[in-house]
């Protein structure tokens, strides 16, 4: 709970702040790479930190974050950051780094905002600052206990021990612990990071959702993109990885997972987005739900089409499912109303439905309000975004 004074503080100066926050968390980032070169090396995505995504998804979380704190201050905002813990968590990010984080973010905030920062406006967000860090260590703190993974040591060696070509661009990786030790559980709709080390010898961390499980192993698969630097991990998984080759992978995390009730729910993708959402029908499947089941997917077309057949399999495993996809440009005959982007208006949803939505940004608003329009509630509505949240405080 933010302090009375602070909380007229920041309430008066959040506008300034706010307005700031983008050129802030900019020069935040020059700052700490200028000081510790390896965390864009070995942690921070290289790409997106060249297309400024990073930058844009730590300032929505600071303005979102600081805004509920003034406008709800007798609630602590520990739902908003449960994405962000999980993502730190996934890169066995430390207590010590966040004391890092607040001495370059403070020299950002203070060359940017120059003689506006007095010393009461600066301990007013240093109380923002350590409200949110300290909830995140909390967090992740607990997220680690879970995994069995002592102060964030959540990486294990694994093995490939096969490789499937689900379509051109996406490719499937099967991996195995080595030493012996079994696969981790993990929830449906999670993920695990996945740490190569590149050519010029950077090691760059990006995060797959796992599509299955097979035989105490682990399956994620991943897409490759186009774009230097955007792509280069993809593009060294599809071109590098293959069976008998080794990589350190981390325990699964993620927050968005299918929940075990029995009320209906509706799972809905994009693109490489099918991924998660594979995961959680192929265990609905696998345990032989009774629950009414909504699979909708858009994608460019059939040949893009990563688990098309999957799709097909598993829903006609399930007692009460339906699938609905749409392609942009499909290749054969295909029915008029299925041709184009999503529109889940157009689609029967029940009462009491449970939607899982995962694929591109506009994908994922256009989806939501469809939703919102057809009667599902909001809290009922979950998302992943692969890469930087750029919708936090909007969604």
């Amino acid at each position: 709970m933010l302090s009375p004074k602070s909380t007229e503080t920041v309430r008066a100066t959040l506008p300034a702040v706010g307005g700031a926050v983008g050129e802030i968390t900019t020069l935040f980032y020059d700052k700490l790479f200028a000081a510790h070169p390896q965390l864009l090396r070995d942690l921070f995505n290289r790409g997106n930190q060249a297309n400024g995504e990073q930058q844009q998804a730590l300032a929505g979380a600071i303005a979102a974050f600081a805004t509920a704190l003034v406008e709800h201050p007798d609630v602590r905002p520990d739902a908003m950051l449960s994405r962000i813990a999980h993502k730190h968590a996934s890169l066995g990010i430390s207590r010590e780094q966040y004391k890092v984080v607040h001495l370059h973010l403070f020299a950002a905030i203070t060359e940017v905002l120059g003689d506006a920062v007095t010393p009461e406006v600066a301990a007013a967000w240093d109380e923002v600052y350590w409200l949110m860090a300290n909830a995140l260590i909390a967090l992740e703190a607990r997220l680690y206990e879970q995994a069995g993974a002592l102060h964030g040591a959540t990486w294990r060696s694994c093995t490939v021990v096969e490789r499937r070509q689900e379509t051109a661009d996406v490719a499937t990786f099967v991996v195995r612990p080595d030493g012996g030790g079994q696969a981790p559980d993990f929830r449906p709709g999670q993920y695990v990071s996945v740490q190569v080390t590149l050519p010029d010898g950077a090691r760059q961390i990006r995060q797959y959702s796992l599509s299955g499980r097979l035989d105490d192993a682990l399956q994620f698969s991943v897409k490759r993109v186009a774009g230097d630097p955007a792509g280069e991990v993809s593009n060294h998984l599809h071109d590098h990885l293959d069976v008998g080759h080794t990589l350190d992978i981390s325990h699964p995390f993620g927050d968005v997972a299918l929940d075990d009730g029995d009320h209906p729910v509706l799972l809905a993708s994009a693109g490489i987005g099918c991924t998660p959402m594979i995961a959680m029908l192929g265990h609905l499947a696998d345990t032989g739900s009774a629950r009414r089941v909504i699979a909708a997917h858009a994608d460019r077309s059939e040949s893009d089409h990563a688990f098309r057949a999957d799709l097909d399999q598993l829903t006609a495993k399930l007692p009460d499912a339906v699938a609905h996809v749409w392609y942009e440009r499909p290749e054969g005959a295909w029915p008029a109303d299925r041709t184009g982007l999503a529109d889940l208006s157009r689609l029967d949803i029940p009462a009491g439905t449970t939607a899982y939505l995962c694929g591109p940004l506009p994908f994922l608003r256009a989806a939501r309000a469809q939703l919102l329009d057809a009667g599902v509630a909001a809290a009922d509505i979950h998302y992943e975004v692969f890469g930087p949240d750029l919708w936090l405080g909007a969604a």
